[in-house]
């Protein structure tokens, strides 16, 4: 929940500096829905545009929600979905975040699906069967790499400076991918997995080159365009 109109300006930058320089990685901006269609105006086309959330019923009366195809409409060509904020604030379940990665697909989004433990859960040992159980519970039959991206973002690392080391981060990400190998079969060494997680410039190179991460799912430092580019310029390197 971060962004007015003035913030434009910063997607204005960020375009300015990658139609100057055209990265070699991909760039996706998710701002909130309020912004979706101002900010493609704004970029141009530099890099597409995403969202944040969205609702599993295409209509209907659920005052406040948007529906995918409501996204989509807008201008936006994927959508995150069980963000852990979303999970913790505001009690999605794992079946919901199912039903809102079938409404992406059916609205023609791309679904970024969040997956990740408490500190509490990894301090207990148990963070590899929380998000076993997450990605079993979460991601529909039918995932792959064309319309599926997967984002470990452990909760305790959002936004409080705190990230897992390089063998933690590397740990889970081998996990999340022989998951997804042994249910969706080699197909899925293909699909993305993305980090988020305290992601910033003075660590993005290093976890960018880790195995099996394929890119970042970044919060904070999204907000500032030399914080961002600085982030795609390690991707570029890690590429």
């Amino acid at each position: 929940m971060h962004g007015l109109g003035a913030s434009l300006g910063e997607l204005d930058t960020l375009a300015k500096a990658l139609a100057a320089e055209p990265p070699r990685c991909d760039v996706m901006i998710c701002p909130p829905a309020t912004l979706i269609a101002r900010a493609l105006w704004q970029v141009r086309g530099a890099f597409p545009i995403g969202a944040q959330d969205c609702h599993a019923e295409p209509s209907g009366a659920y005052t406040g929600d948007i529906s995918a195809e409501m996204l989509k409409d807008a201008g936006a060509t994927a959508v995150i979905v069980g963000h852990s904020e979303r999970r913790q604030y505001h009690g999605e379940s794992d079946a919901a975040v199912n039903a809102k990665v079938r409404a992406a697909w059916r609205a023609g989004l791309s679904a970024i699906i969040c997956v990740g433990e408490t500190e509490a859960q990894r301090m207990k040992g148990g963070a590899l069967e929380i998000v076993s159980r997450q990605l079993g519970g979460s991601v529909p039959d039918g995932a792959n790499a064309s319309v599926s991206v997967v984002a470990y973002e452990p909760v305790w690392a959002i936004g409080t400076g705190k990230t897992p080391t390089s063998n933690e981060i590397t740990e889970m990400h081998a996990h999340i991918r022989a998951n997804l190998v042994a249910r969706f079969g080699v197909g899925a060494t293909e699909m993305r997995l993305l980090y988020g997680g305290s992601v910033k410039p003075a660590n993005a190179n290093e976890i960018l080159n880790l195995p099996n991460v394929d890119g970042a799912l970044v919060g904070g430092a999204s907000l500032k365009a030399a914080e961002f580019l600085a982030i795609i310029r390690a991707a570029q390197i890690a590429s």
